[in-house]
């Protein structure tokens, strides 16, 4: 059976983004006859609030998007929540550890801000490592271990990465893109690399439709699913919306919550019909419930250009 998911991170409110991508997956799902799952990804700590996590499960109800296993819904592949999967990453750790492909990093902020002049290597994740850590004698990094507690990073081997997106085609990343990159932080947290790579692989995730903002980030977990021995999932990656700035939906976008919309009145089916209207799934942006557009759900239809949101659109979203 094939498995989906939509792993929301409870540190902000969800946005028309975040319900385009879950819709998006769900409808995946459904129209293949597989399993949708919820995960909530709370990995760290500091940021994630759990009452944000129970508003996203709210609105995902409010937009009839049901799921099979996560929260409420337990299944086999649980728990549904990072922070109670560390002991997974623990274990994936120190198989890549007992394979030599980890070191410790002992740069500071400064020192990888001082490098964001060159150019990107993965967009996403900043300029690429230069390495400066990875040939430290015994010596130097006892000597650096005095001073500060490192982070791990995963030494990339002399493989590019080469894989069709379901959405975007064919990519290709030589080798060495981005550098070697960061598994556990100083202070101990787990990385979204690592964490998600993991998850996706213990859950039996066989297909990722999510944001192309993190379509530079796949080059990094096909490289962990290789030193793990997983077989990675098939990935899609859907165009963001974007606000009149140009910049991706967030918090800084209040006034398009899913939260804000439902207190407005808005019905969910205006939310729907409108998100799909904009993925290209349909021509005009009229009411849907989710389960009117299983039926003729294909994966190629999904338009390839980002979606700029304008303030009057908005407000035809409001009753």
């Amino acid at each position: 059976m094939r498995r989906g998911r939509f792993a929301p991170t409870p540190s902000g409110d969800m946005h028309l983004g975040n319900a385009k991508m879950a819709l998006l997956s769900w409808l995946q799902m459904r129209a293949a006859g597989g399993a949708f799952v919820l995960r909530i990804e709370d990995i760290d700590i500091q940021r994630s609030k759990p009452e944000i996590t129970e508003r996203i499960i709210a609105d995902l109800r409010w937009l009839g998007l049901d799921w099979d296993e996560g929260p409420g819904a337990d299944g086999p592949y649980g728990p549904y929540w990072q922070s109670r999967r560390t002991a997974m990453y623990e274990e994936a750790l120190a198989k890549l550890d007992q394979d030599g492909r980890l070191y410790p990093c002992y740069c500071s902020r400064a020192e990888l801000l001082a490098v964001a002049g060159a150019p990107h290597g993965l967009s996403s994740e900043g300029a690429p490592y230069p390495g400066t850590c990875r040939h430290l004698t015994p010596a130097e990094r006892r000597i650096k271990a005095q001073a500060k507690s490192p982070s791990l990073r995963f030494a990339l081997g002399g493989e590019g990465v080469a894989f069709v997106d379901g959405i975007a085609g064919p990519q290709s990343f030589p080798p060495g893109s981005g550098g070697d990159f960061v598994v556990r932080r100083a202070d101990g947290l787990f990385s979204y690399q690592l964490a998600v790579t993991v998850d996706d692989c213990l859950m039996g995730i066989t297909d990722v439709l999510r944001g192309d903002d993190l379509l530079d980030s796949t080059p990094r977990q096909l490289h962990l699913y290789a030193a793990l021995g997983w077989t990675p999932p098939a990935f899609a990656h859907a165009p963001l919306i974007l606000g009149e700035d140009g910049r991706r939906l967030a918090k800084r976008h209040g006034n398009l919550g899913i939260g804000a919309l439902r207190q407005a009145g808005t019905r969910p089916e205006t939310v729907i019909g409108w998100l799909a209207y904009i993925s290209g799934l349909t021509d005009r942006p009229e009411p849907a419930a989710a389960g009117d557009l299983v039926r003729e759900f294909r994966l190629d239809n999904i338009s390839r250009e980002p979606f700029i949101l304008t303030e009057a659109m908005v407000r035809k979203l409001l009753p």
